[in-house]
């Protein structure tokens, strides 16, 4: 049963992290705590506070604790097509190919990132929920390119952290339907679930706050391949804001394109590639930049598209 509790803060957590603090308080592993702090679902006093918000000893302090989903194991499987783009002591970027999930869940019995990890002999040595080890960033199953994942509980903290501050640069490329005006431009705008429908997102008043940076590299006919650059992380964004401005990306029904483009280009899913990442090395403290190419799926509606210019 999921639960929630509100205490005062004790003597004896005076001036630790929020996120420490809930970790002994309630018994929970330290990823967890943050991860229901990141998640709203604590508050200091009536208010939000930050993973290192310190804890003052009387403050109100209120945590609700759902309830987890039952563990799913991680299944050593190798995974046709996925690319180890770097590996070292400390992370592994990979190249992830269309219809892989990032880890294991209750309902996908598909390929995951973490089961071609382990089929490959890559450890990955973290606390926290054994299917989700080292996962600090997602790509939906239907997105392909760059994910960095943290071998070590250090690179873990240090990654989470810099994903949170919108300190690590993530550049996708995306095919849309039409031609953006303006053609370079910010989308600001927040996402949350869709009122009607549970599994879609889309820009609601309620939602959380998400900006996306997109600008015109090539106009096609009927389609506009853009770069496009997050400052958040928001489940679907790029889909959702291209379809708010009603240039839904290629190939994605879900969001509003057309079906017929998608059948017309042999394009199965939506035209969205994950294309650079760029972050300070958890372990060395260096600046690196991890860069991707295109899928052949991706390349043959591409090459398609320019042959009726």
């Amino acid at each position: 049963m999921s639960q929630q509790r509100t205490l005062p803060v004790p003597e004896g957590l005076a001036g630790e992290r929020v996120d420490v603090g809930i970790a002994r308080l309630f018994g929970l592993s330290r990823t967890r705590a943050a991860d229901l702090v990141t998640a709203g679902e604590v508050e200091v006093d009536g208010s939000a506070p930050a993973r290192s918000t310190r804890l003052e000893p009387g403050a109100m302090l209120t945590v609700h604790i759902p309830d987890e989903a039952p563990a799913v194991r991680v299944r050593p499987s190798i995974v046709e097509g996925m690319e180890l783009v770097h590996v070292d002591d400390d992370i592994v970027v990979i190249d992830k190919p269309v219809g892989v999930a990032a880890h294991p869940s209750p309902g996908w019995n598909g390929p995951t990132v973490l089961g071609h990890l382990a089929g490959a002999g890559v450890s990955i040595r973290t606390t926290g929920d054994p299917e989700r080890q080292g996962i600090v960033s997602r790509l939906d199953v239907g997105t392909s390119g760059l994910m960095v994942v943290a071998r070590t509980e250090r690179a873990y903290t240090t990654l989470k952290d810099a994903f949170r501050a919108r300190q690590v640069a993530k550049s996708y490329h995306a095919l849309c339907q039409g031609h953006p005006v303006p053609p370079q431009g910010t989308i600001d705008a927040p996402i949350g679930r869709a009122p009607t429908h549970h599994f879609k997102f889309a820009v609601v008043d309620s939602g959380k706050a998400s900006v996306t940076h997109y600008d015109v590299i090539e106009e096609l006919p009927g389609a506009a391949l853009c770069a496009v650059k997050l400052e958040t992380g928001r489940t679907h964004q790029i889909r959702v804001h291209f379809s708010a401005m009603h240039h839904p990306l290629v190939g994605d029904p879900m969001y509003g394109s057309d079906p017929t483009v998608a059948a017309r280009l042999d394009l199965t899913r939506q035209w969205l590639h994950a294309m650079e990442l760029s972050f300070v090395h958890p372990g060395s403290g260096e600046q690196v930049t991890y860069t991707s190419h295109y899928p052949a799926d991706l390349q043959h509606a591409l090459d398609a598209l320019r042959e009726t210019a």
